[in-house]
């Protein structure tokens, strides 16, 4: 939980400097190594972030892999559908159990508001011995939910779309709650592909901390790695990377123009995917958030439109295109298109990013 505007701290003016990787088979086939390998990079990453006064609080690091779905089907006490026709989401939960129980409840409603179907939950199994004195303070209740289609009909881009609505919607009905700890319910990821593993924690002890990263039966085919140093931010398990589809190493200048655009844009936002539910999402982007979250949040709406993620990564961080002599003319028509509907987000920043079906990363025009 980030603390309120004072003296010379200003919680919109959150920026980072990190360390971030990724890791892919070109031949596409799912193992364990790649996860050991991912975990090495993050390793060769600690120098890239910071440690507080207790040696084990670190700034953030995570991981995001595919859904070992094979593993968890030997975990689940409930039956799994088939891979990509279910969704799991990585929920961290206040540690009170009155208000944990409420976010449960909020969640599960929403989820069914939107006709999809709570197959169940798996508690998550950490070791805390490894958490810092510090992190242990904010520490959350790590859950996963597991949410069916419903129905056999809904379309892949149709059971995304509902999965976003109840997760944003609960989001922010949870936030604006009187509960002390509304501040700890966060979901890291909630995806038909991917999963994330991350926290308050140094690069080292994500493996320890997390007991499944241990297990041999988890395996992917990519993983996405970050290692966050805090340039002028205060650390928080939310804040730790990598985020829904990317990561992010540098600082985005542009921030603060992008999020006035961002919530200028939000009054007129229509859209028949969502219909009435659009203005249930808003704001899309949460307040207090770092420059990358924010991003993050920004190339999820975008996604949700049917767009390709290559094409929202261009949309967002274009080339230096406008006197590129050699660039080929339909692609500088592209950058000059999609200069009328989004800014760019500009670095200097290099992005890794992925939705489990593409993955690559990118440098920005700086």
């Amino acid at each position: 939980m980030l603390p309120a505007k004072q003296g010379l701290y200003d919680p919109d003016n959150e920026h980072d400097n990190c360390g971030a990787g990724f890791i892919c088979s070109l031949k596409g086939k799912k193992t364990n190594d790649i996860i050991h390998k991912a975990l090495d990079i993050l390793d060769c990453l600690e120098h890239r972030g910071a440690v507080s006064a207790d040696g084990k609080t670190g700034d953030g690091a995570g991981i995001l892999i595919e859904i070992p779905h094979d593993f968890l089907l030997g975990q689940c006490e409930f039956k799994l559908p088939e891979l990509h026709h279910y969704a799991v989401g990585m929920v961290f939960l206040p540690k009170k159990e009155n208000q944990r129980s409420f976010c449960i409840s909020v969640l599960e409603n929403e989820v069914k508001k939107q006709g999809l179907e709570v197959l169940g939950w798996r508690k998550v199994p950490v070791d805390p011995t490894v958490v810092g004195s510090i992190a242990a303070l904010t520490e959350p209740v790590i859950m996963q939910i597991f949410i069916g289609r419903g129905s056999e009909s809904l379309s892949d881009h149709k059971f995304n779309i509902k999965l976003f609505c109840a997760r944003k919607i609960s989001e922010h009905t949870i936030l604006q709650s009187k509960l002390s700890q509304a501040s700890y319910f966060y979901l890291p990821s909630l995806s038909t592909h991917t999963l994330i593993y991350k926290g308050l924690l140094i690069p080292e002890d994500i493996k320890g901390y997390y007991k499944d990263l241990e297990d041999p039966a988890v395996v992917t085919r990519l993983a996405l790695v970050h290692q966050r140093f805090s340039t002028n931010t205060f650390p928080t398990w939310d804040l730790a990377q990598p985020f829904r589809y990317m990561c992010h190493n540098g600082e985005i200048n542009t921030y603060k123009g992008n999020f006035s655009r961002m919530q200028v844009r939000e009054e007129l936002l229509e859209n028949e995917i969502f219909g009435p539910e659009i203005k249930k999402i808003l704001p899309i982007i949460l307040p207090g958030k770092s420059d990358s979250a924010s991003m993050d949040m920004t190339l999820e709406l975008l996604l949700a439109t049917g767009r390709s993620l290559p094409e929202v990564m261009m949309m967002l961080v274009p080339e230096a295109w406008e006197k590129h002599t050699y660039m080929d003319d339909n692609k500088k028509a592209f950058y000059k298109y999609n200069s009328c509907i989004m800014e760019p987000w500009d670095g200097p920043a290099s992005i890794p990013f992925t939705d489990g079906k593409f993955i690559g990363a990118l440098l920005d025009r700086n």
